[in-house]
């Protein structure tokens, strides 16, 4: 539940299967017919998840989630009249600018309270990291998963020490390790 308290723990089911039913493979599969043929992106869908009526989106599972969300995003599509693509160019894209920050650079994130769809995890927000790795340039899913451009930045993957995002009952020398883009960070002071 992106890092929220209060649902218990996560039970592993031993030798689960990848899915439970037929359904779920096939909800998947039309998922991803779904984005490969643009009636939405990757990021449009995960925000139609997140726009799914509270009640449904606790009680219908997680491909039952997924199934809502596509129901959205198609009939969002017919609404708007469009027609189906050829297929998409993925989200792996070249930044014109310099990577802001490199391995080792201390940062902490941003407190953003956007009203859309972000992958700044709520639990991440206002935290000192350090940079672990600098990947590639992506499409930033908060504007493109609104239809406001790939406005595509550099990725980071953060290295927190697990008592930073969750305090004293953290795991001991445990430390999470989380992809975010630029945007997101900001020089931890004292590091400039």
């Amino acid at each position: 539940m992106g890092g929220m308290h209060g649902f218990g723990r996560v039970v592993v089911e031993a030798n689960e299967p990848v899915f439970h039913a037929a359904c779920e493979g096939r909800v998947r599969a039309l998922v991803s017919l779904a984005i490969g043929r643009r009636i939405a992106n990757i990021d449009a869908f995960r925000h139609a998840i997140e726009r799914l009526d509270p009640v449904e989106y606790l009680s219908a599972g997680y491909y039952g989630r997924w199934l809502g969300a596509l129901e959205l995003l198609v009939h969002e599509w017919r609404a708007r009249g469009e027609t189906l693509d050829a297929g998409g160019a993925g989200t792996l894209r070249m930044v014109s600018a310099t990577a802001r920050f490199a391995t080792g650079d201390a940062v902490r994130t941003r407190n953003l309270q956007p009203t859309g769809h972000t992958r700044l995890p709520g639990y991440a927000r206002g935290k000192r990291g350090t940079i672990a790795r600098v990947h590639a340039g992506f499409v930033f899913p908060d504007t493109n998963a609104a239809g406001r451009g790939e406005h595509p930045q550099w990725v980071y993957a953060v290295r927190f020490d697990a008592a930073e995002l969750f305090g004293t009952g953290a795991e001991p020398n445990a430390c999470v390790h989380i992809d975010l883009f630029e945007s997101y960070l900001e020089p931890e002071p004292g590091d400039v």
